[in-house]
């Protein structure tokens, strides 16, 4: 049986300098322990701050991914940079994108001394196998939690099959796979929006 999580509220939340170090900290223990791929942290932002802290909704975090992935550079570097941003302003930004990269730039380090006696061990690769196997249903469950909140209307739905099949049989590039998404959604809602009227 699951218990209820108290959230919360926007009174109860820190401002400034206090929420940027609450972020910092929620960013490293967050990249501590995500393995996989930046969907697999937007799984435990999700569980994180949606779920467990009632910062935000799923919407404000699948805005966030869909601008994220919009933007130049490292998708979940962008998406965390803007939600620190969000919380605490500019010093929450740049909180947020070090806590998240600083377990990895330690354990990167520690590999890199030690790599010539790890490369070809038998127990090492099979660690990594057993992480990949793990990964994969932590990001199936964001992909269906979020996907519930995204897909409401029928436009949406086939936006999303149409976008599905584009990336997966072409190499059509995301960033145009995201821009013919809102083209298209805009259209769709100005045509919906004229037949009213």
């Amino acid at each position: 049986m699951k218990q209820a999580v108290k959230t919360e509220t926007a009174q109860q939340r820190p401002a400034g300098a206090q929420m940027a170090l609450r972020i910092l900290l929620s960013f490293i223990k967050i990249g501590a322990f995500t393995f996989g791929s930046g969907w697999s942290i937007v799984a435990q932002m999700e569980q994180e701050f949606v779920d467990k802290r009632g910062w935000m909704t799923k919407s404000d975090l699948l805005e966030l991914i869909a601008v994220g992935k919009s933007l130049p550079g490292i998708m979940v570097v962008n998406i965390t940079m803007l939600f620190g941003y969000q919380m605490a302003g500019a010093l929450g930004g740049i909180c947020a994108a070090v806590g998240l990269c600083i377990p990895a730039v330690i354990t990167l380090t520690v590999v890199t001394a030690i790599y010539d006696a790890i490369k070809d061990n038998y127990w090492v690769w099979s660690a990594l196998r057993g992480v990949q196997c793990a990964v994969a249903p932590i990001i199936g469950g964001a992909a269906i939690s979020l996907g519930k909140d995204a897909l409401r209307s029928t436009a949406a739905i086939m936006i999303c099959a149409a976008a599905f099949v584009l990336c997966y049989f072409t190499s059509i590039s995301n960033l145009t796979l995201v821009i013919a998404g809102v083209v298209i959604a805009l259209v769709w809602m100005g045509v919906s929006e004229h037949g009213r009227s």
